[in-house]
């Protein structure tokens, strides 16, 4: 039987995958608890690659595709949910990877967060990042801070998005979700008009360039809460980050800034489970209190660990110790501790350096 869409899609969302891989030359790979698995069946060449890819395009889509050579876009499919579309071009041929989205917004318990993710969706304004790399659940963590934020107050909550993964429907918020390329040109020209929208809550799928970043922290500064999303691994490159994309005469300004509105940053990663079922989320948690702002406002980032150390009365914690709660409570491994250690030696310290 040829390869459809739909065939494809429903035999991911069966197997619990989380991505897609069309590839030419191999069958469908599907991602399940962070590995690639190939699935069995014929390879995929380059005519049934596009006819997959005519299968899901709008005419726009082909546009775009055309002028740029990638393309990014959602879609909701019936019996399935809905997904995300990169699409590139590779030896000449359009290949694919697709992200599987939520069907439902998880509790914090279902997805490992800390308790401190869902109070800060009840702060009125700041600036509040989560951060990590690609797939360790970023957007899931921002579409569960929306939906506590839509379901306790009477807010206007404004998404931006490229693309939507998750549509929320109105409880005692009412909810904009805005998608790039469909409903606005860039995250950059999208938020010059939300901050004319009379918004409370404002998200920003990724904080991705200076005017963005800059838009943000002003949002922010201004009554805003803002929540957003950056690639970066942890709280003291996350604060470096944010910086080094401004021009040397502008960074006293941004530090100030930054210092006046950051309230926390959540950085994120999936580690695989001891028992081999899936994937348990690792966070670490920096609350800007007023010891972390004067250290930002110091430019001493550096000093923004050992407030993380000293900070469990504020809710905060490092990845170190999150990994050697984990490894106490049987989620993770001793070896998976000590290889997504930033310090080894402290973690066999407090872990007992003795595997089991």
């Amino acid at each position: 039987m040829a390869w459809t869409f739909e065939k494809i899609l429903k035999g991911a969302r069966k197997h619990g995958a989380s991505d897609i891989h069309l590839v030419r030359g191999v069958a469908p790979v599907f991602r399940l608890t962070g590995e690639i698995r190939p699935t069995e069946g014929e390879p995929l060449d380059e005519p049934t690659l596009r006819r997959l890819f005519e299968e899901i395009i709008t005419d726009r889509h082909r546009e775009v595709f055309e002028r740029e050579w990638q393309l990014c876009f959602s879609r909701h499919w019936e019996g399935v949910g809905r997904f995300r579309v990169s699409v590139y071009n590779h030896a000449g041929s359009p290949e694919m990877s697709i992200r599987l989205c939520e069907t439902v917004v998880r509790s914090a318990d279902d997805l490992g967060l800390p308790p401190i993710v869902e109070e800060l969706t009840r702060l009125p304004h700041g600036l509040v990042l989560v951060t990590g790399p690609t797939g360790v659940g970023k957007t899931t963590t921002l579409n569960f801070m929306i939906d506590a934020i839509n379901r306790q107050r009477r807010a206007k909550i404004i998404t931006i998005e490229d693309p939507i993964e998750y549509v929320h429907e109105n409880h005692r918020s009412i909810v904009i979700q805005q998608e790039v390329m469909s409903d606005v040109r860039s995250f950059r020209a999208a938020l010059v008009h939300v901050l004319r929208q009379d918004p409370d809550v404002i998200v920003i799928g990724e904080m991705r360039d200076l005017e963005t970043i800059e838009t943000a922290l002003t949002a922010a500064e201004t009554g805003h809460l803002v929540l957003a999303t950056l690639h970066t691994p942890d709280s003291v490159q996350t604060v470096q980050r944010i910086y080094s994309v401004f021009a040397a005469e502008q960074q006293n300004f941004v530090t100030v800034q930054l210092a006046n509105s950051l309230q926390a940053i959540v950085s994120q990663t999936l580690l695989p489970r001891a028992t081999g079922g899936g994937r348990v989320l690792a966070c670490e948690v920096c609350i800007a209190t007023l010891a972390v702002r004067n250290h930002i406002r110091a430019r001493e980032v550096h000093l923004l660990y050992n407030e993380m150390q000293t900070g469990r009365k504020f809710q905060m914690q490092t990845m170190d110790n999150a990994l050697i709660d984990l490894y106490q409570r049987g989620e993770i491994t001793y070896d998976m501790a000590i290889s997504n250690a930033r310090e080894a030696d402290y973690v066999r310290g407090k872990a007992g350096g003795v595997k089991h």
